[in-house]
């Protein structure tokens, strides 16, 4: 932010009309910086969906389904997966909806207005991933400790051990909150930094008096 920094302290040196010519200029780095920020935000996001997608395509899971023969579990993880698709879909719609907002407005309140909307958006869509990876880690432990076959011997032994039980399920839990404390660190350096520069060019447009 120097260069904004070096801009306001012109525009409190010289004249009245030179004060005007700062407030736009101002006005149209802060203008430009929230663009390209949001800009990157849709970008990152339609990354994620096609790293997902390439991994999902990759995997064996659909093998290993189709050795638990039971079909039902087929269809529960496929609306599963398309429920998250369409929702994450809905949140890149909004991603850029937002930057289509704030690339064209020309008002300041507007702009502002805009920048809180899409860090909220943003909040809400990386709370959901990190929900939907806390729910698909508990569902696909269920499924392959209850119809995996190769479970089988370990269900037994389980069974007759309470002790071992509890400490499989405490195991269990920190798995998924190491899944969720790993994700949530990389959903913090990506979007964080994203929505930090954003917030940090609202306190500029409060300080500039239109």
């Amino acid at each position: 932010m120097k260069e904004l920094d070096l801009l306001k302290k012109d525009w409190k040196k010289n004249s009245d009309s030179f004060e005007q010519i700062s407030e736009k200029e101002i006005y149209k780095m802060i203008h430009k910086k929230s663009s390209s920020t949001v800009k990157w935000i849709l970008i990152i996001s339609i990354l994620e969906v096609l790293f997902w997608t390439a991994s999902n395509y990759f995997s064996n899971i659909d093998d290993i389904l189709k050795k638990m023969n039971h079909p039902e579990i087929i269809l529960y993880m496929e609306v599963l997966m398309y429920f998250n698709y369409a929702v994450i879909l809905v949140f890149i719609y909004f991603f850029y909806k937002n930057y289509k907002t704030i690339s064209t407005t020309v008002s300041t309140k507007l702009l502002m207005s805009s920048i809180l909307k899409t860090r909220k958006t943003v909040q809400y869509y990386v709370w959901y991933n990190l929900g939907m990876i806390v729910v698909s880690s508990i569902f696909s432990f269920f499924i392959g400790y209850v119809y995996n076959p190769e479970m089988e011997l370990i269900r037994e032994k389980l069974a007759l051990n309470g002790k071992a039980m509890l400490f499989s399920i405490g195991i269990l839990f920190m798995i998924i909150l190491g899944f969720f404390g790993m994700f949530w660190c990389i959903y913090r350096l990506l979007y964080g930094t994203l929505l930090r520069r954003l917030y940090a060019n609202y306190k500029e447009l409060k300080k500039i008096d239109f």
